[in-house]
């Protein structure tokens, strides 16, 4: 499915205000920063998240960060390995 076929009048609709869709584009934005780091730490590690593996380092839960976008201010959750070798290139 291509993006454009997501926006929907149906969908595009349900904004009412400048307000809602700029909220609507700052989760968007979040939700796509977190998944781009998980596939930056899936990189990293060089396998997929609950892949069977031997490697000695591993995923190691969640940091916060705070960011600031066009959309506001906005915390998001980044991917830890236990190594403390993973350093994201988009935050």
């Amino acid at each position: 499915m291509r993006p454009e076929d997501l926006l929907t009048d149906e969908f595009l609709k349900h904004f009412k205000s400048r307000d809602a869709l700029s909220d609507f584009l700052g989760q968007l934005q979040k939700r796509g920063i977190e998944k781009m780091l998980e596939g930056e730490l899936d990189g990293h590690l060089g396998y997929d998240r609950h892949a069977q593996t031997a490697h000695s380092n591993s995923r190691n839960g969640y940091g916060k960060k705070n960011i600031r976008t066009r959309y506001g201010e906005s915390e998001i959750s980044v991917p830890r390995d236990r190594d403390a070798s993973f350093s994201p290139l988009i935050v």
